[in-house]
């Protein structure tokens, strides 16, 4: 039996034979295991966001398979972040571990790129779709002057509805790309109604105006050039808050012609389907990962779904497909209940380079699905009311909460902490400490660390300041502490784009035309456009 990682040195590969595993077409899951802001900032195009402060609680959704090939890293020199999470995936079953050499400045310094921002494949495929297919677009101002004359027109928000509550464009109703197939024509009942489709960008507005073409409704079609951020860019006023969404009632009458059209669809794009007793041998499978893909509505997951599924909102899993899986090479397998939504996500996803196919009988299968949870260790969860009483006990309060809400509002003397930085803190470990966190299961985890450092009380709250306040806990805001250099759980990177900084918003959308320009030969040849474009 092999060693595990954390009784043999940590094992590593180097920029070049990465480069190579990449493009080999064996599965293989590049984890960024530096925190959120950090991976924002400069990652890997392939890498998928796997913080080291998560890594326990994420893995086995992102990457099931305990013997598919992983590739973790980190920044690089003294960083010790990928030797960290190499010894956590070792613990938890993980058997071919390997760390890059030298972590991303490596990789620079080889000559290989790395890229800004997050769910970079999906926007660069966003970008090339618009290339290939010579989407039509429609600039802010031209919508402006349409719906001013009062236009026969609909503008449909292809975001989710939280995001669309935030800022919409005047008039718009939410109907979320993985929806459109279902219910645009609902919406648009006149086939001579112009659709125009936004986003806050580029990605799903693009993705989804196209949907609506390679579907073939008659009406026509556009995506919003830099949806909301381009209309606030012309000067032109948004909505927040807006309530207007798609009907939940699905016209039955309807679905067999929508299925045949979207069956058609998944046809000319090679998307196969298959029964139930073929994705159960799948599943059953050692050798290959193979990912369940729920692309209903949250309301229709909540009610029931397939055992083992993830909920991938047709829309998101094309637009963040690494925040789903991160086993590149794998098998998706995406079902609905009707037929009409998973042809059409599949389709996009075949485009994208992924083996994705649709579950004939879709959430009524039967399968069987047995995957190795993570149990999470011990730790006691203490109340309010017991933590007003310890904090007078000269208790050690480490705040693990993301770093922008413990700046707006946090327990006056509590110290910030990230998880792979809170050797740093130099606690007394003869005191308890008491973790600070949302989630118990990451505060659980962190723990662990503490204890290897030599802290042996430790215990979490899971409160909120509203809550702390209720128990006259006393409060306190720091706008400007952590430091904008040790916030590395937040990203920077054009972060207030919707919030009134013009520049952030040209940053950001710059940012996203020149993504084709950034990949090489080999990252475009993964992209599987159809032939005649």
């Amino acid at each position: 039996m092999m060693p595990s990682i954390s009784d043999q040195a940590f094992a590593t590969i180097d920029s070049h034979t990465l480069k190579q595993w990449l493009h080999d077409g064996r599965e293989i899951a590049l984890l960024d295991v530096r925190e959120h802001g950090q991976y924002g900032e400069s990652h890997l195009f392939y890498a998928a966001p796997v913080p080291y402060s998560r890594i326990e609680v994420d893995i086995v959704r992102l990457a099931p398979r305990r013997d598919v090939r992983v590739v973790v890293y980190d920044n690089g020199g003294l960083d010790d972040t990928a030797a960290r999470a190499a010894r956590a995936l070792a613990a938890l079953g993980y058997t071919q571990v390997h760390g890059l050499a030298g972590g991303i400045a490596q990789w620079q310094q080889d000559g290989y790129a790395a890229f800004a921002g997050v769910n970079v494949p999906s926007k660069t495929f966003g970008e090339l779709a618009e290339e290939v297919f010579h989407t039509p677009r429609i600039g802010a101002r031209e919508l402006a002057a349409r719906q001013q004359r009062g236009d026969d027109l609909i503008v449909l928000d292809g975001r989710p509805y939280a995001e669309y509550q935030k800022m919409s464009i005047p008039g718009g109703v939410c109907c979320p790309n993985g929806e459109l197939a279902l219910r645009a024509h609902t919406l648009a009942k006149n086939p001579k109604t112009t659709i125009v489709v936004n986003c806050a960008g580029r990605t799903r507005s693009i993705i989804g105006a196209q949907t609506l073409i390679n579907l073939g409704v008659p009406n026509p079609v556009y995506a919003l050039e830099n949806g909301t951020q381009g209309w606030y860019l012309e000067d032109l006023q948004l909505d927040h808050g807006a309530r207007r969404r798609y009907d939940d009632h699905i016209d039955q009458a309807a679905v067999p012609a929508l299925a045949a059209r979207s069956a058609q669809l998944a046809e000319r794009h090679g998307v196969p389907y298959v029964n139930a007793d073929t994705v159960q041998a799948w599943l059953s499978d050692a050798a290959r990962s193979t990912f369940l893909c729920d692309v209903r509505s949250a309301n229709e997951h909540a009610q029931g779904s397939l055992p083992g599924a993830q909920h991938t909102p047709g829309g998101q899993l094309i637009q963040a497909t690494d925040q789903y899986l991160a086993v590149r090479g794998a098998r998706i397998v995406v079902f609905d209940d009707e037929g009409v939504r998973a042809p059409v996500v599949a389709s996009w996803l075949r485009q994208m380079g992924w083996d994705a196919t649709v579950l004939k009988e879709g959430v009524k299968a039967s399968l069987t699905h047995p995957v190795a949870q993570v149990s999470t260790p011990a730790l006691t969860n203490l109340s309010d009311a017991g933590l007003a009483a310890v904090l007078a006990d000269g208790a050690q309060l480490i705040d693990i909460r993301p770093s922008m809400q413990y700046r707006a509002s946090h327990i006056a003397g509590a110290r910030w902490g990230v998880r792979p930085r809170l050797d740093q803190l130099n606690l007394d470990t003869t005191r308890p400490v008491i973790l600070l966190a949302e989630d118990e299961a990451l505060a659980a985890w962190a723990a662990g660390d503490l204890r290897a450092s030599g802290v042996k009380d430790i215990k979490v709250n899971t409160g909120t300041p509203d809550s702390w306040t209720e128990h006259a806990i006393a409060l306190e805001s720091t706008p400007a502490e952590p430091a904008d250099s040790d916030c590395i759980d937040y990203l920077f990177f054009v972060h207030d784009r919707h919030d009134g900084n013009k520049a952030a918003a040209r940053q950001y959308l710059a940012w996203e035309t020149n993504l084709v320009k950034q990949i090489d030969e080999r990252e475009r040849a993964a992209y599987r456009f159809p032939a005649h474009g």
